[in-house]
């Protein structure tokens, strides 16, 4: 029996990314498997106030720092949630506001800084263990995390390729998703994730045994629920209309193939299980935002999964 621990979207969280490289060895994972969205979403400024003062503004409330103790702990509840502390100036920030494209370099820079921390903290607490991370950036993470992925000894680049993953089960994996109204870094029409999907499965030895990691959920699966949007982007009925945003290449590539096991994320409030046909198809959800790690432990047999178990951690 193989035993797989799957967690995703932990958007930058710095102890999402501890716990998750922690819980192979809390539960007795043989696998581990991370789904897309490594990256996080805004750079936050830690503005210079004179002597060994800062300012930063994080969800709207406003934090004065007086002393490095202060500053380092501000920093850390920041990376804690997923953003990026970037300690500037008034002067800095002046010009910043007369050129925007200059902020999407310093974001970019940030967060690859992270990436690569999180690449080096990886080596040095999996080294020795025997575990490896099975990595896929999803459609929030930029193509050059790719190659600080692949710099890695214990993490590996999977986007796209069939791997094996024990004698008997192989995996498909892609974080790239259909279109979304953010017009995000790896996101696709339908019929290209069709072409995409098909690249994969087409290797496959054994179809039957497979599981697709792919980020994003199958179209109307329970697993792809999300606020609907007006024009504007704004939740409609304050979020309390969901409609179904997965992928309908990938739920016609479940239904033909018939895969052991679906692992996927991207949305964030559709944690549960469901299935299509043969195929147990798993969202564990995310909650980075809070430091907590939603995950699925799943055993595997031969033909068939043995057990699951979703985790909160």
């Amino acid at each position: 029996m193989t035993t797989i621990f799957f967690a995703t979207d932990i958007h930058g969280s710095d102890i999402c990314w501890s716990k998750f490289l922690n819980a192979g060895k809390f539960y007795e994972a043989d696998r581990m498997i991370l789904g897309g969205d490594m990256t996080g979403k805004a750079v936050i400024p830690f503005i210079h106030q004179g002597g060994k003062n800062y300012r930063a503004t994080l969800l709207e409330q406003v934090f004065n720092m007086t002393n490095e103790e202060e500053l380092a702990d501000i920093q850390k509840r920041v990376r804690s949630r997923g953003y990026y502390p970037y300690l500037t100036t008034p002067e800095e920030i002046a010009e910043l506001e007369k050129d925007p494209a200059q902020i999407s370099k310093i974001f970019l820079q940030e967060v690859l800084k992270v990436v690569q921390q999180w690449m080096d903290l990886a080596d040095k607490k999996l080294e020795g263990t025997g575990l490896k991370v099975y990595c896929a950036p999803g459609n929030d993470d930029m193509d050059e995390v790719d190659a600080i992925v692949k710099s890695s000894k214990h993490v590996l680049l999977v986007e796209g390729l069939v791997t094996q993953l024990d004698d008997y089960h192989e995996m498909i994996a892609s974080g790239w998703s259909n279109r979304t109204p953010w017009n995000t870094h790896r996101e696709e029409d339908e019929e290209q994730l069709k072409v995409r999907y098909e690249a994969m499965t087409s290797q496959l030895k054994n179809p039957k045994t497979a599981i697709f990691n792919i980020h994003v959920p199958p179209y109307k699966s329970q697993l792809d629920e999300a606020p609907e949007l007006d024009k504007d982007l704004r939740p409609v009925l304050a979020g309390n209309s969901m409609k179904p945003v997965g992928s309908t290449a990938l739920r016609e590539a479940i239904e033909k193939v018939q895969p052991l096991l679906g692992l996927h994320g991207h949305i964030h409030e559709g944690r549960g299980a469901t299935r299509i046909g043969k195929t147990l198809c798993i969202n564990p959800g995310s909650m980075y935002e809070q430091g907590t790690l939603l995950g699925t432990i799943v055993k595997l047999g031969k033909n068939k999964v043995e057990d699951y178990v979703l985790t909160t951690g």
